[in-house]
């Protein structure tokens, strides 16, 4: 696809993002390319993305194409053509190819470094754009706008704010009218990149070893996450665990000796050859689905708006979604000729329409994954092992697929 260039805007709107993740760089760069004037402010004094990479499927980089950004992810990121399955001790449960699903949905997934997605995001959007180090407080609506204050004692005026903060979100609560609490998912991920080595999996695989609710994951995702251009793999490993274990670096490589012994060779390999360093170990949590997304002349976006487990692979996604839905209603509204207060009013409503069952579902469908895969209930579980051992892949790819074309772009 083509890189779009920016359209005239009948009435050029101040917006005011405040985030710069994934979710918040995606819905700037939106914005910006319908003509509209941006801001981002970011509480953090400099960007260090959470996490090695991150599983883009095709809902989320059909959106970085329409935003001109999809042939840079795409280079970027691996060459994922197949699934499959193991056991514990590495027998095959199933293993199949991706590529009917992708020629379906007419786009490939993209797993990528998200040190090098956010990178893209950021320079697309300009640094100039960007303001590091500014943390908001709080906001107040009115007819005219809305103010965002800040705890460096500035105040800024815009439009229309976006709320796009993250999963410890400090404005979710205020948009929301009550406080909204994060809720421990049962496990704990240890995720981490690595050199890409036929000995731990094929080169285009996904490769997931799964027994005793416990999960180890090897995606490749390209070379964006060097400057050697290096093939790397995306790794984790889950574990349930109670909330509020010890988080020690120093022992991430003795804690999976122990919680993965047993296993599979190449998972002992996988042990072996990481740098605890270069490692994050995370409690999953997710928030309950909310009942809305916006209150007047603000929305809430991304994990702001639908922190979920990971299980499905969708958080970043749908953050991606979030933001063409919320650009692309607010400027039909306004070529309908609307005054601005209207336009947005509309968008808004549009907006909420569009997500909340949207991203409800999927987060729901997420938790209950993350049930079924680390052991929430035994039985599920392991019957969920023997399904595997009879799937031919149709079943995941039905699944797949029901959440790709469900998004805005099909």
């Amino acid at each position: 696809m083509s890189r779009p260039t920016s359209p005239t805007s009948p009435t050029a709107l101040d917006v005011l993002v405040i985030g710069a993740g994934m979710g918040g760089l995606s819905a700037a760069l939106a914005f910006q390319r319908q003509g509209h004037r941006v801001t981002v402010i970011e509480r953090v004094e400099a960007i260090r993305p959470v996490g090695a990479a991150i599983s883009l499927w095709p809902n989320g980089v059909k959106v970085m194409h329409r935003l001109g950004l999809g042939e840079t992810i795409e280079h970027l990121s691996g060459n994922m053509t197949r699934m499959r399955y193991l056991t514990h001790t590495g027998e095959p449960l199933t293993d199949f190819s991706l590529a009917p699903l992708f020629d379906e949905v007419g786009q490939r997934a993209c797993p990528i470094a998200r040190a090098a997605l956010q990178q893209t995001l950021f320079d697309a959007v300009g640094a100039e754009h960007i303001q590091l180090g500014r943390r908001c407080l709080d906001y107040a609506q009115d007819d005219e706008g809305v103010t965002a204050h800040f705890e460096d004692g500035g105040r800024q005026r815009a439009d229309l704010l976006v709320i796009a903060d993250g999963t410890h979100s400090r404005l979710r609560s205020k948009l929301v009218g009550h406080p909204v609490e994060r809720q421990y998912v049962g496990y704990v991920n240890w995720n981490v990149r690595v050199s890409a080595d036929e000995a731990l999996a094929p080169a285009a695989s996904w490769d997931q070893y799964v027994g005793d609710a416990k999960r180890v994951s090897l995606m490749p995702m390209g070379t964006g996450g060097n400057a050697a251009g290096t093939q790397e793999y995306y790794c984790f490993f889950d574990v349930p665990l109670p909330v509020g274990t010890p988080n020690d670096a120093s022992r991430y490589r003795a804690e999976l000796r122990e919680h993965f012994a047993g296993w599979a060779a190449p998972v002992h390999a996988l042990i072996e050859r990481f740098d605890p360093d270069r490692m994050a170990r995370v409690e999953i949590h997710d928030i309950p689905p909310l009942d809305s997304l916006t209150a007047p002349r603000v929305a809430l976006l991304g994990d702001a708006a639908h922190g979920m487990a990971p299980d499905l692979g969708q958080g970043g996604c749908q953050a991606m979604e979030d933001a063409w839905v919320l650009a692309r209603a607010v400027q039909d509204a306004l070529e309908d000729g609307a005054a601005p207060a209207a336009a947005i009013a509309t968008a808004l409503d549009h907006y909420d329409a569009a997500r909340v069952d949207r991203v409800g579902d999927i987060v729901s469908r997420a938790r209950k994954r993350a049930a079924m895969i680390h052991g929430r209930d035994p039985v599920q579980t392991h019957a969920w092992y023997d399904e595997l051992a009879h799937e031919d892949g149709s079943e995941i790819l039905a699944g797949l697929r029901k959440t790709i074309v469900g998004g805005p772009l099909g």
